[in-house]
């Protein structure tokens, strides 16, 4: 099976204290510590384990500046057979729309069986997945936590869904899957494995090459707007007293809140 794994560079949150610039349309990234995306992680690791069992190559992709490469060959180093890093000027800025079509461009240029993500890579938006079948016209699902082979043209996929219950599909191949964390274990990546894949060549792609020139800040439909840290507000009032009781406290609350009569 030919499988497309699209990862993302992104500030690693155990290393570093996040904080909103001044002006407040973005992070401080001064001498932030970037890894890949956590489920994106998940998402190679699962890809592998599907090569492992069913044979067939493991390609991941990225979208970024040239601090992109380091994820890139770190997943490569995870297992992953090769590389590619999409990187122009001309994309920085885009929205999920315009993320989804230049993670198509580069789809296009190779068959695959399989495309995954992470369920979230997008500012936790969760759109590019979705937006990215949609733009192949490939069947899709997202929160995906279990994936086996039915038959040749099939996979059966397991979501995870509201109150912790799983929900089964089968879903038709080519397609793409937005991979939920938990789903795997992913593998640990040691210096060796690093050094393996150092020498290897990652290509790199830009707008001339894909052909895409409706990415990026100016065709963008969704901006950013501004980033806040909300207020803290009062803290919570814990309510005790038996079942009666407590329905009767909560029904005082709303009605001296305004919220019932």
């Amino acid at each position: 099976m030919e499988i497309l794994v699209c990862v993302k560079r992104v500030p690693d949150s155990a290393e570093n204290e996040i904080s909103v610039s001044s002006d407040g349309r973005d992070i401080k990234r001064e001498d932030l510590v970037y890894s890949v995306n956590e489920w994106d992680n998940y998402a190679v690791e699962e890809a592998i384990q599907i090569v492992e069992r069913e044979g067939g190559n493991v390609t991941v992709v990225s979208i970024g500046d040239a601090g992109a490469e380091e994820i890139v060959r770190r997943e490569m180093a995870m297992g992953a057979n090769q590389g590619v890093l999409i990187t122009d000027p001309a994309f920085e800025g885009s929205d999920g729309l315009g993320t989804a079509k230049v993670l198509k461009a580069a789809a296009n240029r190779a068959k695959y069986d399989l495309i995954l993500t992470g369920a979230q890579a997008d500012d936790g938006a969760g759109q590019v997945g979705g937006m990215l079948a949609a733009l192949l016209d490939w069947p899709y699902a997202s929160l995906v936590n279990r994936i086996e082979r039915k038959d040749d043209a099939t996979l059966r996929i397991g979501r995870e869904i509201e109150g912790g219950n799983q929900e089964i599909n089968d879903i038709d191949t080519p397609c793409v899957l937005s991979i939920q964390t938990g789903i795997n274990e992913p593998r640990y990546v040691g210096i060796r494995g690093i050094r393996k894949v150092a020498s290897l060549e990652v290509p790199v792609l830009d707008s001339a090459a894909l052909g895409v020139n409706d990415a990026g800040a100016a065709a963008a439909k969704v901006r950013r707007v501004d980033y806040f840290v909300p207020e803290l507000g009062a803290g919570a009032e814990m309510l005790e007293g038996s079942t009666e009781e407590l329905a009767d406290k909560v029904v005082g609350l709303l009605k001296a809140k305004g919220a019932i009569k």
